[in-house]
């Protein structure tokens, strides 16, 4: 990957030499404007508006525009004269844990590669020192002509630099949130809770543009002479009159969109790690249901086998000692009738 910018990151009296390299890309489809009548393109060109002629881009500088209109022209010089320390450096001032960092002051992210042989060591050793920590480094940078505030954070074996705003860019959220107070019911929030367990989570990587990838169809069918793909008529929008009958459907709907789902990636032999332990779970229980039934056989296969040899004969010796034992039990009270009889003869 090609390198925006090279300079180098001061962690304390430490200087590593690095690159930067765009971590993103964009692959929305892009449009040319054109004369309707004949497709001619349609391009701007850099006129002086006091000469009323085009300029070339060697004749163009900077200015700054006052609020009365003045226009203060800035050079090239007076820009390199700037007491900007972080021109070519990458300076860490801070080290603070992940969560402080505000997800709207989020921009750009770019890859850091070490730049050479002799910065492997210092930047293995920033990288794991980061690992370790669980923290961010903040830093300040220059680039494209201004300072930047950016956050460093570690992805794999990679370090990676994250552009932020400015605290003062970011806009406080005032007139934004709902101005009328409401109610919301258990049940409500039951339902919703529900809504949330049922479309659960999401492979990142399963995500895509379905909007680029339509157009992309279009565009097609058009340099092919042919009819481009109708478009489904969207739901019809306006207000939700029943908010519960709206989070029972959407739950409904829901679990059937996650039963097509499941069914689809069996076919294919894929699941969501939720299915995945789901899958460990039922395999378990399996080979638990399947040892006791052979547990279960091995008992019966016991029971029913003929006794042979010396286990027969100690068998048999056991049920005649058995049938001993009741018998002569049962003598005495034998006895015992007869007397009682006896006795009662004679006193007749």
């Amino acid at each position: 990957m090609r390198s925006i910018w090279n300079g180098a990151i001061s962690f304390g009296l430490v200087s590593i030499p690095i690159k930067l390299v765009n971590a993103t890309e964009n692959h929305s489809v892009s449009f040319r404007q054109v004369h309707t009548e004949d497709n001619g393109r349609i391009r701007y060109r850099k006129v002086c508006e006091l000469e009323d002629r085009e300029v070339t881009q060697s004749e163009i500088g900077k200015a700054y525009e006052g609020a009365d209109g003045e226009i203060i022209p800035i050079s090239e010089d007076d820009l390199s004269h700037l007491p900007l320390p972080t021109a070519r450096t990458i300076e860490i001032v801070a080290f603070v844990p992940g969560d402080r960092i505000d997800p709207l002051q989020m921009d750009a992210a770019y890859y850091i590669a070490a730049a050479g042989a002799p910065a492997a060591k210092p930047y293995t050793l920033l990288r794991e020192a980061l690992k370790r920590s669980h923290k961010v480094a903040i830093a300040k940078f220059a680039l494209r002509g201004r300072e930047r505030l950016g956050m460093l954070r570690v992805v794999g074996d990679v370090i990676v630099l994250h552009g932020l705003l400015w605290p003062d860019e970011v806009r406080a959220p005032e007139g934004v949130a709902p101005d009328v107070e409401v109610t919301v019911r258990d049940q409500e929030l039951d339902l919703a809770d529900a809504l949330m367990d049922t479309l659960g989570e999401v492979d990142m990587s399963d995500l895509h543009d379905e909007y680029r990838e339509a157009l992309e169809e279009v565009i097609a069918a058009k340099a092919a002479g042919e009819t481009p793909p109708e478009t489904p008529a969207p739901a019809d929008g306006g207000k939700v009159l029943d908010l519960m009958a709206a989070l029972e459907k959407s739950v409904r709907e829901a679990r059937e969109s996650r039963a097509g789902e499941a069914e689809v990636r069996n076919l294919h032999g894929r699941g969501t790690p939720k299915e995945t332990g789901a899958k460990k779970s039922t395999a378990t229980t399996g080979k638990a249901a399947a040892k006791k039934t052979a547990s279960a056989r091995k008992s019966t296969s016991k029971a029913a086998e003929p006794k042979t040899g010396k286990r027969a004969a100690k068998s048999t010796s056991k049920a005649t000692e058995k049938k001993t034992a009741s018998a002569a039990k049962k003598a005495p009270a034998k006895k015992q009738t007869a007397k009682k009889a006896a006795a009662g003869k004679r006193s007749a």
